[in-house]
Parts: structure tokens; sequence; C-alpha cells
């Protein structure tokens, strides 16, 4: 018979799950069904769009690099809570300017605060779920973006449908995360961290493993934030699909709420980065179908696998940091963080650019397809590096204690 868990361990994985909801699901995400009324009542150009959204990422950029300093380190619970808060002022926040400058400060805000919760929260409920053996939670823990966007777009959905426009749907939205980021912080544990390297600044060098890893990672960021920006756009302008518009981000989030639970058992029966990989190529195909195949058929396929696929391969990706890591998971977690927070800035700039270029979002998106196919190639390479570095020194100390034996 399965063995129970114990109700503070239930608690800690949905505290981080609502987390999770408050500042991504909500917090980053739900600029995504919201964006095609800004672009019509503000008149925004799709590369007016594109900057706001990567200023998002640069602040997750920022907020992912001072996750992994010495200085919050230690004080994870404290910085989470603080985050929580800064995230939904400043989803609430922006219901309220009509100028390009003010969204930007926002959305960087925002984006600095849902980095630092990520890497907080993750740190604090993964540390207590795997020190209890209960790592079969993690799913519950990263099932939080999915469940704050699912949540998020059928609020937004619901708002448009009674005449209410963008404005109300930012506030709403705001709420929205007050309250998920209220019961978040009510629920989530206090550190148990031991003093390591990354706490007295004592940082060791990246191992060849992680620095594949690290690099997969900003690829597997460029290459899947291109459809969760501009989906509901395209959508919006496929005159076959146009009819499933409030309800495509939805699939989004309703695919992804179970994805982390099935490729955490995918990661443990063949391989983290093994399952890292497949991710990257399931995700590729969503992402292609999304501008390859606009109709109701092939857009719900392209939400469902972009859904099923992106948390996954990001609680892979925080797994396969801690696998590789030598001086303390916080650090390779914000390394790798950092670099998905790049490649996420990366592409939305430079679709909205091309989009104003071409007319279309078919060229940046296959390149998004090409960046995910690399992805899963750097994964592999990430496993394959540190078996062949030891493979290598295996054979000098082989052929080493054969020189001393010929000698004697």
């Amino acid at each position: 018979m399965a063995q129970s868990r114990p109700p503070h361990l239930i608690a800690s994985a949905i505290g981080g799950m609502m987390a999770l909801a408050t500042a991504l699901g909500i917090g980053r995400f739900v600029y995504t069904p919201i964006l095609p009324g800004m672009l019509e009542a503000l008149s925004w150009t799709t590369t007016d769009a594109g900057m706001v959204a990567s200023a998002n990422f640069l602040g997750y950029l920022a907020g992912a690099f001072v996750s992994s300093r010495p200085f919050m380190i230690g004080k994870a619970r404290g910085w989470l809570l603080t985050s929580l808060a800064v995230s939904a002022a400043s989803t609430a926040a922006m219901a309220v300017p009509s100028g390009l400058l003010a969204f930007v400060v926002l959305r960087l805000l925002g984006g600095m605060a849902s980095a630092i919760v990520i890497v907080c929260a993750s740190t604090l409920v993964l540390e207590r779920l795997a020190s209890s053996g209960a790592t079969g939670l993690t799913g519950v823990h990263f099932a939080g973006v999915g469940f704050g966007i699912s949540i998020s777009a059928a609020l937004v959905a619901l708002l448009a449908s009674i005449g209410l426009e963008w404005r109300a749907q930012w506030m709403g939205s705001g709420v929205l995360a007050t309250i998920t980021g209220g019961v978040a912080a009510t629920m989530i544990p206090t550190s148990k961290a031991t003093p390591n390297n990354a706490v007295t600044g004592k940082a060791g060098r990246t191992p060849w493993g992680l620095l594949a890893l690290i690099g997969a990672h900003g690829l597997f960021g460029f290459g899947y934030v291109i459809t969760s920006t501009f989906l509901v756009n395209i959508v919006r302008h496929a005159s076959e699909a146009a009819a499933i518009e409030p309800w495509a981000w939805a699939l989004v989030g309703l695919a992804a709420i179970p994805s982390v639970t099935v490729w955490w058992w995918l990661g443990k029966r063949i391989g983290v980065l093994q399952a890292y990989a497949l991710g990257c190529l399931i995700e590729a195909a969503g992402v292609c179908a999304s501008v390859e195949w606009t109709t109701p058929s092939g857009i719900c396929m392209a939400a469902v696998l972009l859904g099923g696929t992106f948390m996954g391969i990001t609680a892979l990706g925080f797994m396969g940091a801690q696998k590789l890591s030598i001086d303390g998971p916080q650090r390779a977690m914000g390394q790798i963080t950092s670099s998905f927070a790049l490649g996420q800035m990366i592409g939305p700039t430079l679709a909205g650019y091309l989009h104003e270029q071409l007319g279309s979002f078919r060229l940046p998106t296959l390149l998004a397809v090409g960046a995910l196919v690399l992805a899963a190639l750097f994964a592999v390479s990430a496993e394959l590096i540190p078996r062949c570095l030891r493979g290598v020194a295996e054979t000098k100390m082989s052929v080493s204690h054969s020189s001393e034996r010929a000698k004697s």
C-alpha cells in the first residue's frame, strides 16, 4: 500500500504551487491573453508589444542573477514574500498607464519578482520535499504555472465576455494574484539550508556538463517564448481558428498542470537530461504547428504540446542543475534561470521586429523550432560530456598505474 504523505509536505507543495501561480502563471503569462486588446486599444505595433514582453524577461534575468547571490541565500522566504507582493502589485498596476515606458517599467519589476519567486520557492519547497523523501510531490509545486495560466485565462475570458476591456482585465488579474500569493505566504515553509560555498561566496568552477545545460536552457527560453507571447494574437488573425481565441491560452494552462508529474516520471525512467531533450523536440513540433497548421485542430495541438512541455522542461532543467552542480543547487538554479531569461528576452523583440518587416510570425517561429532542436542536442551533450571526461580521466589513471608498475 502506498505510504500517505504527511500534511505538512502536501501543504509545502501546494504553497509552492500557489507561489508559481501568482508570479508566473498570472504575473508573467496573463500578458498573452490580454495583449490583443491592448494592441487594438493603444495602437501598439508588434515591436512595441515585443519590447514590453522583453522588459519582463530583462527583469527576469536580473532577478535570476540576484537570486544566486550570497546575500539572498539563507533569506529565501523573506525575499519570496516580498517578491509575491511586488508581482501582484505590478500586475494590478498595468491597468493604470497608457505610455509605453510605464508599461516597460512595470513589466520589468514583475519579471524580476517572478524570477526570485521561482528560484526561492523552488529552493524552499524542493529542499523540504527531497529531505523528506517526498520528491513525488514535485509535480504539485510546478503545476502552479499551468494552474495560474488556466485561472487567469478563464478570468480574462469572463471579463471580456461581459464587456470589460484590458484595464479591468489587468486589475482583476492583480486581485487574483493577491489571493493566490496570500495563500502561498501561509503555506511555504522556512528554509532548512546549511552553509555551503554559495552562502560564503566561494563559488567554484562551473562543470562542463552544467555549462551545456545552461546553454540548452537559454535556447529553450528563446524557443518557447515567441509562441507563448504571441499565440493568442496568431489565433486572432488566423481566420479558420479565430473562434477558439478565448480558450486557446487556457488550453495551454490545462495541459501544463499535469505535465511536470508526467515529465518527472519520465525523467526517472529514461534519465533527466534525456527527458529534457525529448521534451524540447516535442515542444518544437507544437511551436511549428502554431504557424504551419492554423486550423482549430492545429492550434489545439500547438497549445497542448506547448503547455504539456514547457513547465516539464523547466522542472527537468532544475533537476539537472541540482544533479550537475558541485557547489550548491541554488547557484546552479540561478545560472540556468539567467540563461533562460536571456533567451526569452531576445525572442519577443526579434519576433515583433520580424513580424513588422514580414507581416507574419512564421520566420521567427521557425527560428524558435531550430533553437529547440539545438537545445535537445545540448541537453544530450550535458550527459555525455561528464561521461567522456570521466572516461578520459580513468584512461589516464590506468595508463599512469600501468607505467608505474612497468617501472617497478
